[in-house]
């Protein structure tokens, strides 16, 4: 099973379905994890493409050991390209 990435923060979704947010129905989102999407909309809707590289870059630097400068760099390569934050 390939491993899928939220496409709003891009957060690793892992190989079951438990990181993953619901839809309306209650169904899990092939998309979203559940930190973003829940019950059919993003948890966050007003987030802005910039906030969301913040929160991560923070999350990154916090959690797992990235120096300010690596986290914010691959935030900025990286989210605007997510589904949720294309532009078309």
């Amino acid at each position: 099973m390939q491993e899928r990435f939220c496409e709003s923060c891009g957060m690793p979704m892992g190989e079951t379905d438990e990181m993953y947010g619901t839809e309306a129905n209650g169904s899990k989102s092939v998309d979203y994890c559940q930190n973003c999407y829940d019950s059919g909309t993003f948890t966050d809707p007003n987030i802005t493409l910039e906030g969301m590289i913040e929160t991560v870059a923070a999350m990154m630097v916090e959690s797992f050991g990235f120096s300010p400068e690596d986290a914010k760099e691959q935030c900025n390569e990286g989210i605007p390209t997510l589904k949720r934050w294309k532009t078309t």
